[in-house]
Formats: C-alpha cells, sequence, structure tokens
C-alpha cells in the first residue's frame, strides 16, 4: 500500500455536518468545536424555506431523530407541529422555533454527542459569519432530489451561491451534491466554486435520474462530465482503484463517513485527499500519525 500519496500531498480533515459525533448536527454550537478541534472542513447540509433563506438541515423533512417541536411561531398556526413537514413548506420565523440542540436518546450518536439544549437551526449567512473568521473552508451539500425541477434546482444553487459570496468565500466553499444537475448549475452559472460530485451505491444503479442523466456505469469519467471538480464516494465505494482512476482525470477524492480508527488509516493508504468523519478528534489522531502535517492546529 501507499503511504500518503494524493493531489494536495496531505489528507483533509472534514467535519460531518460538524462534528456530529460530538456536537448536535449542522448548528453554530457543532460548528464552533469542530473548529477547536482543528479541522480543515467544515461539511454542511442546507435547503431553502417558503419564504427564500438558505438554512442548515440535513433531511428535506424535519426529522425527529435531530430536531422537536417547542411551540408554534404564532398562536394557532395551522402548520404546527413542524416536525415532519418540508423545510420548503415552512418560513424561517417557524423554523427558529425548532429545537435543534437534542438528539433523539434511542439515536445510536446520542451516546456521543453532547446536547446543547436551545440551539436553533442556524441559516447559512449566520454559519458563513462564524466559519469565515475561522479560517476553514466548507463543503455545502445542497438538499435536493431528481423529482426537483430543474428550474428549482437552479433557483437553490443560486441562493446558496449568493449568501457564499456575500460572505466573501467562494474561493473556499465547495458545493455538494447528489443530484447532479446541481454541479451544472454551478459550472454554468457560478463557476468560482467547487464542485464536488457525492456518489453512494443507491446512485449508481441502472437508470439512475440522479446523475444529470449520465450513465453510472464509469462514475468517475461521469463525474468528470457534469462538471465535477472533486468526487466524494461512500465508503464502501472507495477502492484503490478508484481513488487512481479519479487522480488520474484530476479529481481530488473525499471519502464519506469513516468512524473508525483503523478504517481511517486504510483510506490514507489508499491515498484519499480527504475524509469525511462525525469524529474529527479521532481522524486527527489518526492524521498524527503520519508523516504529513496537520494543516490546522485546534484552538
Amino acid at each position: 500500500m501507499r503511504a500518503v500519496i494524493s493531489i494536495g500531498g496531505t489528507v483533509e480533515l472534514h467535519g460531518h455536518r460538524g462534528a456530529r459525533g460530538l456536537r448536535p448536527e449542522n448548528t453554530l454550537p457543532g460548528f464552533e468545536y469542530a473548529v477547536e478541534l482543528g479541522v480543515d472542513v467544515v461539511e454542511l447540509d442546507v435547503g431553502l424555506t417558503a419564504d427564500g433563506v438558505v438554512v442548515l438541515c440535513h433531511d428535506q423533512v424535519l426529522s425527529p431523530a435531530t430536531l422537536a417541536d417547542t411551540a408554534p411561531a404564532w398562536p394557532g398556526d395551522p402548520a404546527f407541529p413542524y416536525i415532519g413537514r418540508a423545510v420548503r413548506e415552512l418560513t424561517m420565523e417557524q423554523l427558529r422555533t425548532v429545537e435543534a440542540g437534542v438528539r433523539r436518546r434511542d439515536d445510536a450518536l446520542a451516546a456521543t454527542q453532547r446536547p446543547v439544549p436551545g440551539a436553533r437551526i442556524p441559516t447559512l449567512a449566520e454559519a458563513c459569519a462564524l466559519l469565515g473568521p475561522a479560517g476553514v473552508r466548507l463543503s455545502v451539500e445542497l438538499k435536493t432530489d431528481p423529482g426537483w425541477p430543474d428550474a428549482e434546482v437552479a433557483r437553490f444553487t443560486a441562493a446558496v451561491a449568493r449568501v457564499l459570496g456575500d460572505a466573501g468565500l467562494t474561493g473556499r466553499s465547495r458545493l455538494l451534491a447528489f443530484d447532479w444537475r446541481v454541479l451544472g448549475a454551478a459550472q454554468a452559472r457560478h463557476p468560482g466554486f467547487g464542485r464536488m460530485a457525492l456518489v453512494e451505491r443507491k446512485t449508481l444503479v441502472p437508470g439512475t435520474a440522479w446523475l444529470a442523466g449520465l450513465p453510472p456505469d464509469d462514475p468517475i469519467g461521469a463525474a468528470v462530465a457534469a462538471g465535477a471538480t472533486a468526487v466524494s464516494p461512500e465508503d464502501a465505494l472507495t477502492t484503490p482503484g478508484l481513488v487512481e482512476d479519479a487522480h488520474a482525470l484530476g479529481l481530488p477524492v473525499v471519502v464519506w463517513t469513516v468512524n473508525e480508527p483503523e478504517d481511517m488509516a486504510r483510506f490514507v493508504k489508499y491515498g484519499v485527499d480527504g475524509i469525511v468523519t462525525d469524529y474529527p478528534d479521532r481522524l486527527r489522531r489518526v492524521l498524527g500519525g503520519y508523516s504529513q502535517p496537520l494543516r490546522r492546529n485546534p484552538r
């Protein structure tokens, strides 16, 4: 096996949804802790509210695993309770009432995640205000699916690009998507951003609608054709051959989501360029055992 042989020469530490194994995901307290742990990149997920605000949320529908209702935004709001409703159906005022700092106790990550009661769903602009001065890069996943009209994908992509651009973070941000129409929209209209093609087994089945009409039999070649500047496969798909194929076409490889130290070490040996993890503290210890320098020092 190779040691660290990757396009960037070192392996980036990506905090998944901040540091979701340790703090509530996609929250400002979670991002603060990820920065304290010395991540290179904060990975986060975004949706678009009914009133056009880009907010942080992993699921298109508010999940009871990570979120909880508190009270309606105004007395008698017919949309309440909000959990189980789509982000696109709710306004920012309604989403502000949702508790985002306490994970459901029967969830596996709850055993290691420290709750932060009172944390709320932040806007992307608020996350940028926190992470911009911290010097980290952003991997921003746009949560769409093939059922969305093309115009809605383009509108959402433009809204995300606008927020990041207004924060001065265009050059430090990548736009991520399983729905590769996002990559095409970004390449055509927002070319200053990096574009990462997300890949998992269920998006590579024959007849898939996720790849913007491209065939799934050569995912690396298809990612290039879709406009990707990097590829991010799930761990089960990430082999030495896939890494070599991507590097041959100039694409960095960022594998997700890797939480066990032995797996982290294995992917380092494969030559990946970045590892996404729920536990940045574990990955930092693994990377510290190699000759590569760590990019950032914990606060």
